[in-house]
């Protein structure tokens, strides 16, 4: 079945939409009414991410990024959702707990998590409950690794690292290669694993391989010095905008200036409170969307998330945008009703994702396989004067 949803809605003009301050908690809950009659029962959407701490800016842009589609919606009238996005502090227990309360609230469909690590925890439960996720950015594998009813969104950790190892080679861009990646985290690890097999591949020569932790991000001068040593011209980053931050910096204070790539996770590195964002001038990365496109979706959507939150949206923000249009889409061909089970809903949503096409703010003609993991095509940026441009 191929189907497109979100062109059509992007052309809708909704009256009276009203958005969150910056900063402000987005609503959790929409009254939907369609022509004037009593409210419609609402399809229960729940989500965890980090809303709070050093990840924040992941979790609290897939919120608002969802909670604009949710309103469209709602707008519409017919099928209505309500959205319940809890904060687990990208914390895996924290992650559990919150999801949890969602299904104690009502949960009938989930969006995961938002960060590999809490998604892999919460993965397991909704598994287990037969709740149908879809995913915004856990790209980990392990989160739907034997898991028929989880998907992603995002691209998967290992189409990320030979996205970007040949993106490197193509384009010309490095000959001796630094990689500093974090061995405790599922999302770094998995990426750098499938990016040294692609580059040896290709014949990139890897000349310095450099690891931290949670609990050493705090210094990355012995990184550093081990690339610089070695020559590297690139250093391969597939890691988090927060540490990432931190290694720009202290590369200006030993004089390292060579190019640095990243993939999806340096984005919102323009956001870190009291960074230098001429510290990330020239940075690169592969990520599917680009709020500088001149497309009509993206800049009504871009104008709609200023509007509402007073910034600029990232990938996040498109990403849970694109996550509550294809649940949409799904929910709508498949025929369900809010009166269905999570159970009912998951058979139904699973044979619909699973042969569907879709349209989005993150890339067209969209389509999931069995095993979760999405299909689309990744965009090369790069960072100049503060802001992203398409390589």
């Amino acid at each position: 079945m191929k189907k497109s949803i979100i062109g059509l809605l992007a052309a809708t003009v909704l009256a009276g939409f009203t958005g969150c301050a910056s900063g402000s908690p987005a609503p959790t809950a929409q009254e939907g009414t369609s022509g004037g009659d009593a409210p419609q029962a609402a399809f229960k959407v729940g989500a965890t991410g980090p809303l709070t701490g050093p990840a924040a800016l992941y979790g609290t842009a897939a919120r608002n990024g969802a909670q604009i589609a949710v309103d469209e919606i709602n707008a519409l009238g017919g099928i209505q959702l309500e959205l319940n996005y809890q904060d687990d502090e990208h914390d895996a227990e924290k992650a559990v707990n919150a999801y949890n309360t969602l299904k104690d609230w009502g949960m009938q469909v989930s969006l995961g998590s938002v960060t590999s690590t809490p998604a892999l925890a919460v993965s397991t439960e909704s598994y287990a409950d037969h709740i149908f996720s879809l995913t915004p950015s856990a790209s980990s594998t392990s989160v739907t690794d034997g898991k028929d009813n989880y998907f992603q969104m995002c691209f998967a950790d290992p189409n990320q690292g030979s996205a970007s190892a040949q993106y490197i080679f193509d384009q010309k861009l490095g000959t001796q290669i630094a990689v500093i990646y974090k061995n405790d985290d599922v999302y770094s690890k998995g990426i750098f694993d499938t990016f040294k097999s692609k580059a040896t591949e290709l014949g990139l020569s890897i000349v310095s391989e450099t690891t931290f932790t949670e609990d050493s991000q705090q210094d990355f001068s012995v990184q550093l010095a081990a690339a610089k040593d070695a020559g590297a011209d690139l250093v391969f980053l597939p890691i988090y905008y927060t540490p990432a931050a931190l290694i720009f910096t202290q590369a200006k204070s030993i004089d390292y200036a060579p190019k640095f790539f990243g993939v999806d996770g340096m984005d919102g590195i323009l956001d870190v409170e009291n960074f230098d964002k001429s510290l990330a001038e020239g940075v690169m990365l592969l990520t599917p969307f680009n709020a500088d496109a001149s497309d009509a979706k993206t800049t009504a959507f871009v104008e709609k998330y200023k509007a509402a939150y007073g910034d600029t949206p990232n990938q996040f923000a498109a990403d849970g945008y694109d996550c509550i249009y294809a649940i949409y889409q799904a929910l709508t061909s498949g025929g369900a009703t809010a009166d269905m089970t999570a159970e009912q809903l998951n058979t139904i949503l699973i044979a619909q994702f699973t042969s569907m096409t879709f349209d989005g703010l993150t890339g067209d003609a969209m389509t999931w396989g069995t095993n979760g993991q999405v299909t689309k095509q990744p965009k090369g940026m790069v960072i100049k004067d503060g802001a992203y441009v398409g390589m």
